[in-house]
């Protein structure tokens, strides 16, 4: 499997997606600026966390316009995989990949923590090493996480499954205070209809690595992996 992880101004996560599917799961992996606009080869392409291009208009609103993902775009309508995490979830709703927007938490504080979450579903390449409903823990840190759509974009996602991470209690129950943000149906990460292009705000990346004593992340990647080598 041939990684790329985009690299805007102002990412800070790109290294730390890089060293997860370089250097933990031994794939080859390209760091792409965001001026090219080469994807040839690649089967699955990060859009990293950060603050592309500092967000100075709104998060991920001048990163849609670059040539990278202007060619992100055209890898997802070929059925290539897209990973969004943080600001790149961010960005994917920006550029019309995935419904909605991500807008300012509701208590307006940044939040640096550990959450739980739990997987809803478990048949797409990205959740696949999950068990049905487990509950796993990912580190956030965003200012503007809140999941936010019209009720008929809502009412669409549940009808498709595409949500398949919500922010949950450790015994996997919704309530108030397990939802870190304020996002509504306490929504942490879609898909899109086709499956194939993930945004998330949490980060898997940051929980991948055994030094770190926390390994929940690894799994999606590690599900990519599985996916693609089987030709899925």
């Amino acid at each position: 499997m041939k990684t790329g992880v985009i690299v805007f101004p102002g990412s800070n996560c790109d290294r730390d997606a890089a060293m997860v599917t370089r250097d933990l799961l031994g794939l080859p992996t390209r760091m792409v600026w965001h001026e090219e606009s080469d994807l040839s080869g690649l089967d699955l392409v990060i859009v990293p966390g950060g603050f592309s291009y500092g967000d100075y208009l709104r998060c991920g609103a001048i990163a849609r316009f670059s040539p990278a993902m202007q060619a992100v775009v055209q890898h997802a309508e070929r059925g290539g995989l897209v990973l969004g995490i943080c600001n790149g979830f961010q960005v994917l709703t920006e550029a019309g990949l995935l419904p909605g927007a991500l807008v300012r938490n509701r208590d307006l504080h940044f939040i640096c923590d550990r959450v739980s979450l739990r997987v809803e579903r478990v048949d797409l390449p990205w959740t696949q090493r999950y068990a049905p409903q487990q509950v796993i823990t990912l580190p956030i840190a965003h200012g503007e996480g809140c999941y936010y759509a019209d009720a008929d974009t809502l009412a669409a996602l549940e009808d498709h499954q595409q949500i398949l991470f919500r922010y949950c209690a450790a015994d996997g129950s919704l309530t108030e205070a397990s939802n870190p943000n304020g996002s509504l149906g306490h929504i942490a990460g879609i898909c899109n209809r086709r499956g194939n292009v993930l945004g998330m705000m949490p980060h898997p990346e940051r929980a991948a690595d055994p030094a770190l004593g926390n390994t929940d992340g690894l799994k999606l990647f590690e599900g990519v992996l599985t996916a693609l080598s089987v030709g899925v």
